[in-house]
């Protein structure tokens, strides 16, 4: 927490833009630094992605991965999760996203398929609140990695072309 704390303003948003993809929200989070501690910096990562604006969720988004199916998953699997993905994007116009946090691995495959065809008949504003929430949950579980593991957190998710934080930035934090 105190690398966190005191690490440069710039590296800060750097790695808080891996954890989500809205300026505005790395940029708060960043700006209420010191935190005294854990508790702290994800009640602030929350209340900041609360108030994020309907285009500020469409752009964290824009930068999220589909979740994938794991290695070793059979083909048919890799099939529907691909279509289910496919049925998604076509009626929201943005990637699928889900946490998977307090999942087991053995569990991700058919948690993310049952999400996916559960809120396939979600309106687009319900739709668009319950992935804001999704990315709120994702956003807390990065944090917690990013500041378990400084040196790996660039591994838990792959950087995208919509958000380009300085890779010698974001490992410094």
């Amino acid at each position: 927490m105190d690398r966190f704390n005191t690490a440069p303003r710039a590296a800060v948003e750097a790695a808080l833009l891996t954890c989500c993809g809205s300026r505005r929200w790395a940029r708060r989070v960043a700006d209420h630094r010191p935190y005294p501690g854990l508790d702290a910096l994800l009640a602030a990562a929350d209340e900041a992605s609360y108030d994020l604006s309907p285009a500020e969720i469409s752009d964290a988004l824009a930068g999220e991965p589909s979740p994938v199916a794991p290695a070793g998953a059979p083909p048919a699997a890799r099939t529907a999760l691909t279509a289910a993905h496919a049925a998604y994007e076509s009626n929201f116009g943005h990637a699928f996203v889900i946490s998977l946090d307090g999942r087991r691995p053995e569990e991700y495959l058919d948690h993310v398929l049952a999400g996916i065809h559960a809120r396939l008949s979600h309106d687009p504003d319900h739709e668009r609140a319950v992935a804001a929430d999704e990315l709120r949950r994702i956003a807390r579980a990065r944090i917690v990695h990013l500041l378990s593991h400084p040196q790996g957190h660039r591994a838990a998710k792959k950087p995208t072309k919509t958000r380009k934080p300085a890779r010698n930035q974001a490992k410094n934090v």
